[in-house]
C-alpha cells in the first residue's frame, strides 16, 4: 500500500504539516512562558520599588517594624504574591505578608543563595522548584537597598510568586495547540488524499493502458482531461501508442522478411544474448550439429557448442574480438562434417556488447577437394620424382648406344622395371587410400581366427627373415584367437607391420610376435630391435606419406602409405593400434581388435 505515490503524497503532506505545527507550537510556547514570567517579574519588581519601598523609605525599621507589618498586610500586592522586608545587619525579617517568616532569620527561611547573590548584584531571581511535588515553580527575587552613600546594606525586599498560574495557562495553551495540530492533521489528510488522488489517478489509468500495451494491445488510448503536466502527459502517451503500432507493424513485416530468409538459407546460424542463451536459430544449425529443438531446451550456447569446438564458446569469441582475431574456426561435427563457423559480436546503442551471432558453412566437400588435391600435389610429386628420373635418365641412355652393351643394358632395363613397379606400388597404394576416403571399399567380412592369419603371413615372409638373418620368436596363443574381419585387408595390415619390422631391424636382429586375447581384445603386437623411432616423430607416423628419416626410407624402399592404410584398416575393424619406440632399440607396434564371440572357431 505505502508504496503508491498516492500515499507518498499524503504521507509527506503529513509530515509537512506536522513539521511545521511543531515548530509553530514550540515556538509559541516558548514565547508564551517568557511572556508571562515576564510580568511576574515586573509585578514582583513593581511591588518592591514602587509600593514596599515607599512604605520603609527613612523609617528606622526595628523600632517601626510593628506599623511596617501592619502597613504591609493592608498594601495591595496581588494574590500569589509573597514580601518579605529583611534587616540589613542580622538578615532578620522584620515583616512579611506570611505571618510564620516574622521574626525568623532570612537565612534559614528564605533562599540563602538568592539572598547573598543580591549583596552583590543588588537584584537576583530565580525559579525554584516547589517542595510540594503538586505546585509549579516559585520565582524568588532579592531586592538589596542602600539609602545613603555607605557601604552598609540597610535592607532587603524579598519576593516570592508562584508561577502556578502561568504553567496552568502554558499547559492548557499547549494542549489547545495540541488539538489544533490533530485538526490540522486529520484536515491534512483529507485534502491530501483528494489532492494525491487528482495526480495518481490519471497516472494508474496511464498505468493500466501501458500494462495493456506490453501485453501486445496498441489501440490503447487515454482521454485527456486538463493541458497541465498530466493532461501534457497523456497527449503524449496517445501519440506515443500510435507512432509505436505503426513503427511494430513495419517492424513484424521486416522480420517476417528476414525470418523467411534465415529459415530457408542453408547456413546454419545461430544467435546469443549477452548472458550466453540462445535466443534465435534457424533449422540449418540444428542439421549441422546434429541436434533437435529439445537438445536445446534449458541448456546454454557453451553447453552445445562445447562437445564440437571451445574456440566457439562465448568468452572464446569474445576473447578473440577483444584481441582482434577473426580468423574462422574450422570443426568437424559428429557426423564426420567439417564446417567453417564464423563468429561476430553485435552491440547495442550504447556500443556495449550485447551478444553475437555465429554463421556455420558445411565446407566437408571442398575441403576433402583441396586436402585431397594439396596431398596429391606435395606428396606424389616427390615420390614419382625420383622414379621417373632414373627411368628417364636410363633410357636417355640406352637410346644413346647402351643398348649394345647386352649386360649394362640388361641392368639398366631391371632398374626401369623397378622404378615402374615403384610407381605402380605407390598408384595401387593410392587407389586404395582413395577408395577408402569415399568409402567405397568392398570388405569382405568373416568370422576368422587372428593366430591362422599371421602364422601365414610369417610364412609368406619367411624368405627375408633368413635373408636377414634375424632371429623369430613366436608367441601365439593355443587358444582360438577369434574376430570378425576381412582376411586380405587384416594380413594386409599384419605384413605390413612384418615387413618394416624387417627393413628396420638389422641383420642378426631380433623380431617378436604374438597373438592372444586378453580380456575382450584380439592384440597382435610385432616387437623388433631396429633402429626405433624419436618421440616426437611417434604420433604422426600414421600420416600418408609421413616417414621419420626421408632418404633413407626411400633408399629402402616403400610409398610412406602402407602405415596410412593399415591405420584406416584397423578403425574399420572398430580396432586401434598403439606404438610406443625408442631410439636405436626398437618399436613396438600393438594392434587390438574386438573379438568375436558370436560363434565359436574350432
Amino acid at each position: 500500500m505505502f508504496k503508491s505515490i498516492r500515499y507518498k503524497l499524503i504521507i509527506l503532506y503529513f509530515l509537512l504539516v506536522f513539521i511545521a505545527m511543531l515548530i509553530v507550537g514550540v515556538f509559541i510556547t516558548d514565547q508564551f512562558e517568557k511572556y508571562h514570567l515576564n510580568i511576574v517579574k515586573d509585578n514582583l519588581t513593581y511591588t518592591a520599588n514602587n509600593v514596599v519601598r515607599t512604605m520603609i523609605k527613612d523609617v528606622d525599621l526595628i523600632e517601626n517594624k510593628d506599623d511596617i507589618q501592619e502597613n504591609l498586610i493592608k498594601s495591595t500586592i496581588s494574590l500569589g504574591y509573597e514580601i518579605s522586608i529583611i534587616e540589613g545587619d542580622s538578615y532578620n525579617i522584620i515583616a512579611s505578608t506570611n505571618l510564620d517568616f516574622v521574626d525568623k532569620n532570612a537565612m534559614d527561611v528564605l533562599e540563602k543563595s538568592v539572598i547573598l547573590s543580591s549583596l552583590n548584584n543588588r537584584v537576583t531571581e530565580k525559579d525554584i522548584q516547589s517542595e510540594n511535588t503538586d505546585s509549579y515553580r516559585i520565582k524568588h527575587m532579592a531586592f538589596s537597598y542602600k539609602e545613603d552613600q555607605s557601604d552598609n546594606l540597610d535592607y532587603i525586599i524579598y519576593g516570592r510568586a508562584s508561577l502556578d498560574s502561568v504553567y496552568r495557562t502554558l499547559s492548557n495553551s499547549t494542549v489547545i495547540l495540541l488539538r489544533a495540530t490533530v485538526i490540522a492533521l486529520l484536515v491534512t489528510i483529507v485534502l491530501g488524499y483528494l489532492m494525491a488522488g487528482s495526480i495518481t489517478v490519471p497516472i494508474n489509468q496511464l498505468t493500466m493502458k501501458a500494462l495493456k500495451m506490453a501485453k501486445g494491445d496498441f489501440r490503447q488510448r487515454v482521454t485527456v482531461k486538463s493541458d497541465d503536466e498530466i493532461g501534457q502527459l497523456g497527449s503524449m502517451f496517445n501519440y506515443l501508442t500510435e507512432k509505436l503500432d505503426t513503427t511494430l507493424l513495419e517492424i513484424s513485416s521486416e522480420k517476417s522478411k528476414l525470418n523467411a530468409i534465415i529459415k530457408h538459407m542453408e547456413d546454419g546460424l545461430v544467435a546469443i544474448d549477452g548472458k550466453g542463451q540462445i535466443i534465435h536459430y534457424n533449422p540449418s544449425f540444428l542439421s549441422m550439429l546434429n541436434l533437435r529443438e529439445k537438445d536445446l531446451t534449458d541448456k546454454s550456447y557453451d553447453k552445445i557448442i562445447d562437445d564440437y569446438s571451445k574456440d566457439l564458446e562465448y568468452g572464446a569469441i569474445l576473447q578473440k574480438s577483444i584481441s582482434n582475431s577473426s580468423e574462422n574456426i574450422i570443426f568437424e561435427n559428429n557426423k564426420k562434417r567439417i564446417l567453417k563457423a564464423s563468429p561476430a559480436l553485435f552491440r547495442d546503442e550504447a556500443g556495449r556488447i550485447s551478444g553475437a551471432i555465429v554463421v556455420f558453412q558445411d565446407i566437408t566437400e571442398s575441403q576433402r577437394l583441396e586436402d585431397m588435391r594439396r596431398e596429391f600435389v606435395a606428396n606424389v610429386s616427390h615420390e614419382l620424382k625420383t622414379p621417373i628420373t632414373t627411368i628417364k635418365s636410363y633410357s636417355e641412355t640406352l637410346l644413346c648406344g647402351a643398348l649394345e652393351d647386352k649386360e649394362l643394358s640388361k641392368s639398366f632395363v631391371e632398374v626401369i622395371e623397378n622404378e615402374a613397379d615403384r610407381m605402380s606400388s605407390l598408384v595401387k597404394d593410392l587407389l586404395q587410400l582413395s577408395h577408402m576416403d569415399y568409402e567405397k571399399v568392398v570388405w569382405e567380412m568373416h568370422h576368422l581366427d587372428l593366430r591362422e592369419i599371421v602364422t601365414d603371413s610369417v610364412r609368406k615372409l619367411e624368405v627375408h627373415f633368413q635373408n636377414k638373418n634375424q632371429r623369430l620368436n613366436m608367441q601365439i596363443s593355443d587358444e582360438a584367437v577369434p574376430i570378425y574381419a576381412d582376411r586380405g585387408k587384416i594380413q594386409q595390415v599384419i605384413i605390413n607391420l612384418l615387413t618394416n619390422a624387417i627393413k628396420y631391424t638389422p641383420e642378426n636382429g631380433n623380431i617378436r610376435i604374438s597373438a592372444q586375447v586378453v580380456d575382450k581384445n584380439a592384440i597382435f603386437e610385432v616387437q623388433d630391435s631396429g633402429i626405433g623411432i624419436p618421440k616426437e616423430d611417434i604420433k604422426r607416423i600414421f600420416e600418408r606419406f609421413y616417414r621419420v628419416d626421408k632418404g633413407r626410407s626411400r633408399a629402402q624402399g616403400g610409398t610412406g602409405l602402407g602405415l596410412s592404410i593399415a591405420h584406416n584398416i584397423i578403425k574399420q575393424h572398430k580396432g586401434s593400434i598403439k606404438v610406443s619406440s625408442e631410439l636405436e632399440k626398437g618399436s613396438v607396434f600393438t594392434v587390438y581388435f574386438p573379438v568375436d564371440n558370436s560363434v565359436d572357431i574350432l
